[in-house]
C-alpha cells in the first residue's frame, strides 16, 4: 500500500496516480474523491484507512467472462429453485471503515428479498452481507487475491470467487473466522463444482455462448 499526505494525495488524484493503487487517506477524503469527475466511472474500495480506485473494465474478454458467470449462477439457482438476488458492481459499505464494489454480489435464501430495489449504496450495518462476491480479474488479479480478499473476509462474506479471465480459471475461497481457504465446490451454491464453471468459460471462449448454455443446462440437470 502506498502512503501519501493529504496534500500529496490530492496531487496524486489529479495525476491519476491514485488509480490501481492503495493510497492512505481518511474516510472523509475517500468520500470526497468519489465525487471527482475523473473518478466518476471508477470502481472504489476502502480498507484499513486506504482507498483504491479502478476504472471500470471495458475489455471484450472481461465482459464475456462476466456474462458467463452471471448466467451460470442464475441458471443453477433457477433449476434448484433456490432464491437468488444477483447484482452488478453495487457498493457494499460499512461507513467509516470499509467500502467495496465487487463485480457481482449474490444473496441467497431469505436474504434474496431483504434489500429494497430502490436502495443505492448497500449499508451493511442495516442490510445483510452477500453470501458470495465475485471479482472478474484481468490486470487486478494479484490485488483481488490479496488485499481485497482480506477486505471481504472482514466484511463477513461467506464465499469469494476470483475469475482469472486470461486462464479461464476461478480461484474460489470459503471465508473462515481466522481467514479463508481454497475450495473446489461451492458451499453457498450447494454441490456446484468450480470446475464446471471453468469448463463453461472455456466453452464460451472456444465456441459460443449458446453452446455453453446448452452444456451448462445438461450439467445442472444431472
Amino acid at each position: 500500500m502506498q502512503h501519501y499526505g493529504e496534500e500529496s494525495t490530492m496531487i496524486a488524484v489529479k495525476e491519476s496516480v491514485l488509480l490501481d493503487s492503495w493510497v492512505a487517506m481518511s474516510w472523509h477524503q475517500y468520500l470526497s474523491y468519489l465525487e471527482q469527475p475523473q473518478l466518476e466511472k471508477a470502481k472504489a474500495y476502502y480498507y484499513k484507512e486506504h482507498g483504491r480506485f479502478e476504472m471500470l473494465p471495458v475489455g471484450f474478454g472481461h465482459g464475456k467472462s462476466h456474462v458467463v458467470v452471471t448466467y451460470a449462477i442464475n441458471l443453477f439457482c433457477a433449476l434448484k429453485a433456490m432464491p437468488l438476488c444477483l447484482v452488478d458492481t453495487t457498493t457494499l459499505r460499512k461507513a467509516g471503515h470499509d467500502d467495496s464494489q465487487p463485480d457481482l454480489s449474490i444473496w441467497t435464501g431469505v436474504k434474496a428479498r431483504a434489500i429494497p430495489d430502490e436502495t443505492g449504496i448497500v449499508d451493511l450495518d442495516k442490510y445483510p452481507t452477500p453470501d458470495l462476491v465475485v471479482e472478474i480479474a484481468n490486470t487486478s488479479l494479484l490485488d483481488d487475491l490479496g488485499t481485497k480478499r482480506a477486505l471481504y473476509e472482514e466484511l463477513g462474506i461467506l464465499e469469494y470467487w476470483v475469475v482469472d479471465i486470461k486462464k479461464s480459471v476461478i480461484i474460489a475461497f470459503e471465508m473462515l473466522e481466522q481467514g479463508s481457504q481454497r475450495i473446489d465446490t461451492s458451499q453457498v451454491l450447494p454441490r456446484l463444482k468450480i470446475a464446471v464453471l471453468e469448463r463453461a468459460l472455456k466453452i464460451s471462449r472456444d465456441t459460443d455462448q449458446a453452446q455453453m448454455g446448452a452444456w451448462l443446462l445438461q450439467q445442472f440437470q444431472q
